[in-house]
C-alpha cells in the first residue's frame, strides 16, 4: 500500500473565468503523489452557504492562501490523505465556526479536494474510480443552460438559466450532441431575430426577451428547430433563483414589472409547467420562504424535479428538515457551499436515501478544474450541470465525462431520465 501521509500543503491564488482571483491548493504525499484543486465561486449565493473568505478590499484571496499555507498546512501535517473523513473533521474543527468564516470555505474546500486527487493518484486510479470503489456508477444525466439570466446576465431577464436535458440520449456523448443542436438553434433564433447579443457568465446566450416568458418560448422554439420534440426528447430545466428577487414572501419581477406574494410566485411558475415541457425547477420559491416551498413541491413534486440551491446550500441539516417538510425532491450539491468534501457527500447520501434526485453542480466562477465531473460519475450522483456548451472552463468538464465514458467501455451506463425523480401518476 502506498504511504498517502500528507507532507507538504501548498496554497496559491490563481483566476475564475470572471478574472477575479481563487485559491488553489497542492498536496504532496509521502509516496510521491501530488493533488491539485481550485475553489470556484458563485455570484448568486445562499445567505447560508459557507464563507467565500475575501480581502478588505472583497476581491482578494490574500487571507484565504495564508489559510492554506499556515494553520492548514500545519494542521494537517502528517495526516493520512487516504482518510478523506478524518481530514475534513480536522479542516471543520480547525475553523471552529458554522460557516467557514474563520478558513473560508474557498480555502478549505480547495484542501479537501486535493487531499481526495492526491490519494487517488497514490492508488493509481482516476479519481471516479477511487470514489466508487468497485461500487457501480452512471454517466450523470448533464444539465445544460441555454440562455443565462439573473445574476450571470446582468439581471437581463429574472430566471436565472434556462437549461436543456437530452432524456431520450442513450450515453452521455449523444446528450451533448443532442444539446450542441439545440445550443446552435438558439443562437440562430437570436440572431435571425437581431438579438444575438454574446453570451453570460456561464456560457449560454445573452438574453434579450421582453419577458420571462418570451425566454421559455424561445428555448421550446430551439428544440423545436433542432430537430426534437420537447418533453419527450428535450426537456426544459429552469433555475428561477427567486432569492435573488424575492425576500420576506414578496417577489419583483424586474422585467415583467411585477410584484407578487408567495401563492402569486407558485401561481406563475405553476402555470409555466402547464404550458411547457418542463421537468426539473430549481429554487422556485426564496430561500426564507419554506411554507411557498412546500406549497410547491405539494402541487408539482410528482411530476417536476423540485431542487434545492439556496434553500439548501448543501447542508445536511437543511436536507433532512426539507425532507422531513416535503419541501423538495431534490439537492443541488455545490462542495464550496458547505466546504469539504465530506459534507457534500453527507448531503448527497441523505437526499438520494430519500429518494431526491442528486446534482453535482458547478459555480458561475470556474476554472479548468475537473472534480466535480469525478464526484458526480464516481458518486453515481445521476445529474450534472457545469453551465453552458461554450467557454473553455465549461467544455473541460464536458470532455471530461466523455473521456470518463469512453474509459469505462462496456462497463459505461448512462443515467439519462432515470435520475429523474419523478413518479408516474
Amino acid at each position: 500500500m502506498p504511504d498517502t501521509t500528507i507532507t507538504r500543503i501548498s496554497g496559491r491564488r490563481v483566476w475564475d473565468s470572471r478574472g477575479r482571483a481563487t485559491v488553489e491548493a497542492e498536496i504532496e504525499l509521502a509516496c510521491g503523489a501530488r493533488g491539485r484543486a481550485i475553489a470556484p465561486a458563485g455570484a448568486s449565493r445562499g445567505a447560508r452557504e459557507a464563507v467565500d473568505l475575501r480581502d478588505a478590499d472583497g476581491l482578494g484571496v490574500t487571507v484565504a492562501v495564508a489559510n492554506v499555507n499556515g494553520a492548514i498546512a500545519a494542521a494537517l501535517a502528517g495526516m493520512d490523505a487516504g482518510k478523506q473523513e478524518d481530514l475534513d473533521r480536522a479542516l471543520i474543527a480547525l475553523d471552529g465556526t458554522p460557516n467557514k468564516a474563520r478558513l473560508g470555505a474557498n480555502a478549505t474546500v480547495a484542501v479537501s479536494l486535493a487531499a481526495l486527487h492526491a490519494a487517488a493518484r497514490a492508488h493509481g486510479l482516476p479519481l471516479f474510480r477511487y470514489l466508487a470503489q468497485g461500487r457501480p456508477m452512471r454517466l450523470p444525466l448533464p444539465e445544460i443552460q441555454i440562455f443565462g439570466g439573473g445574476a450571470h446576465a446582468g439581471r437581463r431577464i429574472d430566471i436565472q438559466d434556462l437549461m436543456v436535458m437530452a432524456l431520450a440520449a442513450g450515453s452521455f456523448d449523444e446528450a451533448l450532441e443532442m444539446t450542441a443542436r439545440v445550443y446552435h438553434a438558439a443562437g440562430e433564433l437570436m440572431r435571425d431575430a437581431g438579438k444575438l447579443r454574446g453570451v453570460a457568465d456561464e456560457g449560454g446566450w445573452w438574453p434579450e426577451f421582453a419577458s420571462n416568458e418570451e425566454a421559455i418560448e424561445t428555448l421550446t422554439r430551439a428544440i423545436e428547430r433542432a430537430g426534437f420534440v420537447p418533453g419527450d426528447e428535450v426537456a426544459i430545466s429552469l433555475d428561477i433563483a427567486a432569492s435573488e428577487f424575492g425576500a420576506g414572501g414578496r417577489y419583483r419581477l424586474g422585467l415583467d414589472g411585477r410584484s407578487l406574494d408567495s401563492d402569486g410566485m407558485c401561481e406563475l411558475v405553476l402555470g409555466w409547467l402547464a404550458r411547457y415541457a418542463i421537468v426539473s425547477v430549481e429554487d422556485p420559491l426564496a430561500e426564507d420562504d419554506r411554507e411557498g416551498m412546500m406549497r410547491f413541491t405539494a402541487a408539482a413534486g410528482r411530476r417536476v424535479q423540485i431542487v434545492g440551491d439556496d434553500y439548501l446550500t448543501t447542508s445536511a441539516a437543511r436536507v433532512e428538515a426539507a425532507i422531513a417538510d416535503r419541501a423538495c425532491n431534490a439537492v443541488l450539491l455545490k462542495p464550496n457551499q458547505c466546504g469539504t468534501v465530506t459534507e457534500t457527500r453527507a448531503a448527497l447520501d441523505l437526499a438520494r436515501a430519500a429518494g431526491w434526485g442528486c446534482i453535482v453542480s458547478a459555480r458561475s466562477g470556474e476554472t479548468e478544474d475537473l472534480s466535480i465531473v469525478h464526484l458526480a460519475t464516481g458518486w453515481d450522483a445521476g445529474q450534472i450541470k457545469v453551465g453552458s456548451f461554450a467557454r473553455g472552463e465549461r467544455m473541460a468538464k464536458w470532455n471530461e465525462a466523455l473521456r470518463i465514458e469512453e474509459m469505462l467501455g462496456r462497463d459505461a451506463h448512462f443515467a439519462g431520465r432515470s435520475a429523474l425523480p419523478l413518479k408516474k401518476s
